[in-house]
């Protein structure tokens, strides 16, 4: 088994690709790993807000968080229509496009990818926050930590996305039932002690209130809250990947992950104010996560305590998962309407986009090494471009139900006004509170991805102008044969073999080499003297031009090129430029030759000209039980006669 193979599985053929779908429980890990992670990060983004009015600002956190229930409310019986409007995923950019038109379709793509981007980062940052508030030490190797988890979720992904609900369940459930229980048990002590329950462990102290809360202030912690919906959409975009039948699948997965999030806020925001727990800085030392502390002091700092933070960092991490199950589709729908290279639309070898998944991960990675892997640095990019598409899909569905039947679904109708008018409400709350904090990023990079496809598209359409045939191909074969150009270092099996190969599609050939040691040149002379042109006299065969082309200043292209620029001016046919390319066996034996060729063709591909053909003639190392003559399966030169012209059927 490779390498290759060990690391990201055997490759799976396409028949085997209804095995890797998943059912409802497996969906919660692969598609709602944003959605429950978020309950640890968005209660402590909104609090963080809230320092400034130190104790008092607990009292907020409840309305602000009843708030963020109600939207989540609204976005998961939207998102139920949409799945079943949409079975074969329906996502904000599938919506738009298809019910407001292609220019808002991009922009809901742009603000989708973006989140998606962001997610990652965020929640990778989180989940280190979450491990350095456990083990303080480790507090200085944030942004290492951050990059190896990024580097881990990335290749379990690349194996699969049955094999990532399968690595991600276990932690997954662990963190539901850990979480879960604490919160059971801190809700239970609340009831019992009247409202002022003893913490086992007691809370960080609250700084001092530095001023009165403020409509201002209030609004940035909403906005800030609200990252804790970004996932919710993950499910409709994925309906593909659930088992027969899929939308049944789906609307349960939807209905686990937004049930068990929902219960997460109210029972971490009612608990938060009877503990008198507030959120701290990330980057000073001594930092503890809201949840970190809300554990310690419901249930102390003994093992239980350990287990679900160390659930709680592990669905952190891994809920960048759901970026990575949503980010390479959209790309692959996206790609299949030409606004993003085709490549990213292309299965690997694990049924999965491949390409997709590599590109998040740079793209994430990209992101925590700018901002060092803070999650309070990241989190005012957050939420924009997830509500921005949560808009353009409640809209997108609001056409879509009063072009198809208002009467009939009447009902979902009103569910999707409703959403569409709650999610820009919030979107301009987002905007307008977080601007300042770095929201206006967010604001120029998705007019600027939106240029991008359309870039992309251009090209696309110009390449479809180019490669329209419009009549029927002239492939007659009765016009005079290219003209030849060899380019050679020594005269070598190498060089043999791209002469013979040469005097197989004409009888014009030329050798050239560029002449930077007098010395060798003339060895070079003799050689060719002795065993070509002699040769091929005596056979009474034409043999090949060698032209030497001068080169004071060492240079081994430029003669090369000129040459066969020249050439074309001269010779109104086709030019083959044929290239001996030494191929290694071996990865490492690739370092120790220059591979000239690959620079030459690259030069002359460049050059843009269409009478000019590049062919590369290979040579294969000899490799373990095979030898040289037998893998390059070489014959003596000079060529016979009849080997010179391949026959053409008149």
């Amino acid at each position: 088994m490779s390498l290759v193979d060990t690391v990201l599985g055997r490759r799976l053929a396409s028949w085997e690709s209804e095995h890797a779908k998943i059912g409802p429980l497996s969906g919660v890990p692969v598609l709602g790993l944003d959605g429950l992670a978020s309950a640890a990060y968005g209660p402590e983004a909104a609090l963080t807000i809230l320092i400034p009015l130190g104790a008092v600002g607990l009292r907020y956190i409840g309305p602000i968080t009843i708030l963020i229930l109600f939207l989540l409310t609204i976005l998961y019986l939207s998102y139920r229509q949409t799945i079943v409007a949409y079975p074969n995923g329906g996502g904000s950019y599938v919506v738009a496009k298809e019910n407001l038109g292609m220019r808002f379709g991009l922009l809901a793509a742009a603000s989708l990818l973006l989140d998606y981007v962001l997610n990652v980062a965020v929640a990778i940052s989180a989940g280190v926050g979450a491990l350095v508030s456990a083990v303080p030490p480790l507090h200085e190797y944030i942004l290492p930590l951050c990059l190896g988890i990024l580097a881990l979720i990335a290749i379990v992904n690349l194996r699969g996305v049955r094999e990532s609900s399968v690595a991600f369940g276990i932690p997954t459930y662990v963190f539901v039932t850990s979480l879960g229980a604490v919160i059971v048990i801190g809700v239970v002590k609340t009831i019992v002690s009247g409202g002022h329950p003893q913490a086992v462990v007691p809370a960080p102290p609250l700084v001092p209130a530095l001023g009165a809360a403020s409509v201002w202030l209030l609004l940035r912690s909403f906005a800030s809250g609200c990252t804790a919906m970004t996932g919710v959409e993950a499910v409709s975009n994925g309906v593909p990947l659930f088992k027969e039948p899929a939308v049944d699948h789906a609307r349960r997965a939807l209905t686990i992950i937004v049930g068990i999030l929902g219960c997460f806020l109210a029972g971490i925001a009612f608990l938060s104010r009877a503990y008198g727990i507030g959120a701290m800085n990330q980057i000073h030392r001594g930092y503890q996560s809201v949840l970190s502390s809300l554990v310690a002091a419901v249930v102390g700092r003994g093992a239980f305590y350990y287990v679900t933070l160390a659930s709680i960092l592990m669905v952190l991490a891994l809920s960048a998962n759901t970026s990575f199950a949503g980010f390479p589709r959209l790309c692959r729908i996206i790609a299949e309407d030409d606004f993003l290279p085709h490549a990213l639309a292309n299965v690997g070898r694990r049924l999965v986009y491949s390409g997709g998944i590599i590109t998040l991960s740079v793209l994430a990675g990209l992101l925590l090494i700018i901002f060092g892997g803070i999650t309070d640095r990241l989190i005012p990019l957050f939420a924009v471009g997830a509500f921005g598409a949560f808009t353009l899909s409640q809209a997108g569905m609001v056409m879509h139900w009063k072009r198809t039947d208002p009467r009939g679904h009447w009902h979902a109708l009103v569910i999707n006004i409703v959403g569409a008018v709650a999610t820009s409400v919030a979107l301009a709350v987002i905007i307008i509170a977080k601007f300042v904090e770095g929201a206006w990023i967010i604001l120029l990079l998705i007019p600027a991805i939106y240029v991008l496809f359309h870039f992309i598209k251009r090209h696309y359409e110009f390449v479809a102008r180019q490669m329209n045939v419009g009549t029927a191909a002239d492939l007659s074969i009765d016009r005079e044969p290219p003209v030849v150009v060899v380019p050679i270092k020594r005269w070598d099996n190498l060089t043999a073999k791209a002469l013979r190969f040469a005097a197989t599609i004409s009888d014009d050939v030329i050798a050239v080499h560029a002449v930077t040691d007098k010395k060798k040149a003339d060895e070079l002379r003799e050689e060719w003297t002795q065993h070509v042109e002699h040769p091929l006299q005596r056979s009474g065969a034409r043999a090949p031009e060698l032209v030497m082309l001068p080169s004071p200043y060492r240079r081994l292209f430029a003669p090369i090129v000129t040459y066969v620029d020249k050439l074309r001016q001269e010779h109104r046919g086709m030019i083959a430029v044929i290239l001996p390319d030494l191929v290694e066996g071996r990865w490492w034996e690739y370092l120790l030759h220059t591979h000239r060729a690959d620079v030459l063709r690259s030069l002359l591909l460049l050059r843009g000209n269409q009478q000019v053909v590049v062919i590369s003639v290979p040579w294969y190392l000899e490799r373990r039980g095979r030898r040289g003559s037998e893998v390059n399966a070489d014959r003596s030169w000079p060529p016979r006669r009849d080997e010179r012209r391949i026959p053409v059927a008149k």
